[in-house]
């Protein structure tokens, strides 16, 4: 190659040299890089943000002395210099030279150069927030154990009852006939239906006329854990099963002699549920790094929103594990299938939040209730108690029915709701239609509308609309809402 030809390449490699290291610093993952002697020789921004450091303090430090909670043997860095091993998301708690504890879930390899290892590559997720949660809900858990301990009768947090559970329509009535038979034996019992059907309401139902009414009710969402911590969660740990891991117990330990709910058992790692199955087979359970088993006596409710012959096709769920937990199964039907009981659960709503607002609404106009017969309720009974709440929050002061324009917007075809004496036409439908384009403005002018109506107030306004500040925030800023909504407020008032 000629010299030109040299010069060419060596610019070229410091050109993608310098994108990649760019890259590097804007993905959403700590990246540390050492020598084979330990020490810093790349740092990215992200990692910076984890452990707190600043990048000119890491690079060329060495690992020991950045995080001198490290030893030889818990350091997934220095295993991958010395023995050239790799580690797969393995959680790690540990120290930096601030003090500041961290956990993070890391994956760490060996780096090679001509068969020998000249350094090696830390990827980090930093999950030290959900970490301190995990922690306090456990350790809360434990706290409630001991309660039922010391107090055999104490109230849990199995509040519902049958009793609480609205409809009348014979299908409804045929999944509580099946729950409430369920709840006389220690069989697993399998729940699903869509969301917003009121799965952890039965669930708590059959536990608060089952046998084991009088020990804890642990609900636990197994979508809501990383898989990482959800081993530890479930089973519990021993001190040394990992960096940071203390004596702790598992919700299984803490559910025991009472009924342990796992809500949205589809979303469980496949390996864990290799794990669930042996411990519902042998009724015994074993902690995180722990050698020792013990025996449990818990009865198992477990639910999915998607069917089990889904759930089997999908191949998201093992099939040995459906089969154990499949003793009774309950199908909560959908809001759809049940339209006869819209009008009770309404009115049972309505009672609810006559108490929390301190009003005193007595009903629904025909009107109002014709509106809610004719939305299909995605989000069944949840998102109908949404609506009904709205309405209450919507509703002047005096007024004791809830009428049509109090309702959602969402509820109407149009988008918005239309006086009677409205002169208006259906759109006609083309050949095609800009469906995303179609909502996103439909959304921005629900939004524009609360808005207005709240005089631009943030909290009111995410409030009525049912969703969060912070997501209200970027729906603004998406949108340029309030830059548009200001102006038309300074002109309107000259």
């Amino acid at each position: 190659m000629t010299e030109n030809g040299d010069e060419e390449m060596k610019s070229s490699v410091n050109q993608f040299s310098t994108q990649f290291e760019w890259i590097l610093n804007v993905i959403n993952v700590g990246v540390h890089i050492v020598n084979k002697d330990g020490d810093t020789v790349f740092y990215n921004e992200m990692m910076a943000h984890i452990d707190g450091l600043a990048r000119e303090q890491v690079l060329g430090e060495n690992i020991f002395q950045l995080y001198p909670s490290l030893t030889d043997e818990s350091s997934t860095l220095q295993a991958a210099l010395d023995k050239g091993i790799e580690t797969n998301e393995s959680i790690q708690t540990y120290v930096n030279v601030k003090e500041k504890k961290i956990t993070s879930i890391n994956s760490t390899y060996p780096l090679y150069e001509d068969g020998e290892i000249i350094g090696a590559v830390e990827i980090a997720k930093d999950i030290t927030k959900v970490m301190n949660m995990y922690d306090q809900i456990v350790d809360l858990r434990s706290q409630l154990a001991e309660t039922y301990k010391k107090n055999k009768y104490f109230e849990g947090t199995a509040t519902y009852h049958f009793s609480d559970l609205i409809g009348s329509s014979p299908v409804f009535q045929e999944a509580i006939s099946l729950a409430k038979k369920s709840a006389r034996s220690h069989s697993p019992v399998m729940i699903y239906g869509p969301t917003g059907t009121g799965k952890e309401l039965v669930a708590q139902s059959i536990h608060n006329v089952s046998a084991h009414r009088h020990q804890p009710f642990i609900a636990q969402n197994c979508a809501a854990v990383p898989k990482e911590l959800m081993e530890g969660l479930l089973f519990g740990t021993t001190k040394g099963a990992f960096t940071g891991a203390v004596d702790r117990l598992g919700i299984f330990e803490q559910a025991n002699g009472g009924t342990l709910f796992l809500d949205e058992l589809n979303s469980l790692d496949p390996g864990l549920q290799a794990k669930l199955l042996r411990v519902l087979q042998e009724g015994e359970v074993r902690r995180v790094g722990g050698a020792q088993e013990q025996k449990i006596n818990v009865k198992i409710i477990a639910a999915m929103n998607i069917s089990p012959e889904e759930a089997l096709e999908r191949g998201i769920i093992r099939s040995d594990l459906f089969f154990r937990l499949n003793v009774v199964t309950i199908a909560m039907p959908s809001l759809k299938e049940r339209k006869t009981d819209i009008a009770e659960i309404a009115h049972h709503f309505i009672q609810k939040f006559n108490k929390s607002f301190f009003s005193d609404v007595r009903g629904i106009s025909q009107k109002a209730m014709n509106r809610l017969l004719q939305y299909p309720w995605p989000g069944n009974i949840r998102e109908l108690g949404h609506a009904i709440e709205l309405a209450f929050n919507v509703m002047d002061t005096g007024e004791d029915r809830i009428d049509e324009h109090h309702l959602p917007a969402y509820l109407f075809p149009s988008g918005k709701y239309t006086p009677p004496n409205a002169q208006s036409l259906p759109p006609t439908l083309k050949d095609k239609v800009d469906l995303p384009a179609v909502l996103e403005e439909l959304e921005k002018e629900m939004i524009i509308n609360m808005f207005r109506k709240y005089n631009g107030n943030i909290s009111k306004t995410a409030e009525s609309l049912n969703i969060t500040r912070q997501g209200l925030q970027y729906k603004l800023n998406k949108y340029k809402i309030e830059k548009v909504y200001t102006a038309e407020w300074k002109e309107s008032r000259g």
